[in-house]
């Protein structure tokens, strides 16, 4: 039997990858990285975004903000019937 420990650590992998792709153009490699969620379960993806190193800062109705300290990065995420409909790099300003 496997460990439920190394379950979520191998679920954790598939949701956040395992390898390292190069940034998406047009706008910052975390807008990249975290952008690969868009259209996942909301109650799913968000400990994987986390784990990244995303924090909630705040939430206007379906749509949340999350800033990375570390790359100094906010993204909006709008959420519709569950699922993460758009993922966007705005202006940090907007997580402060």
């Amino acid at each position: 039997m496997i460990p439920k420990t190394v379950i979520a650590i191998a679920a954790i992998c598939v949701l956040t990858g395992c390898e390292t792709d190069a940034p998406a153009t047009g706008g910052t490699a975390a807008a990249g990285d975290i952008r690969q969620f868009e259209g996942a379960k909301a109650g799913q993806a968000e400990m994987a975004i986390q784990n990244m190193g995303y924090r909630l800062v705040r939430s206007q109705g379906l749509t949340s903000f999350w800033y990375n300290d570390a790359i100094a990065d906010c993204a909006q995420i709008v959420t519709s019937e569950g699922r993460y409909a758009s993922i966007t790099s705005v202006d940090p300003g907007v997580c402060a």
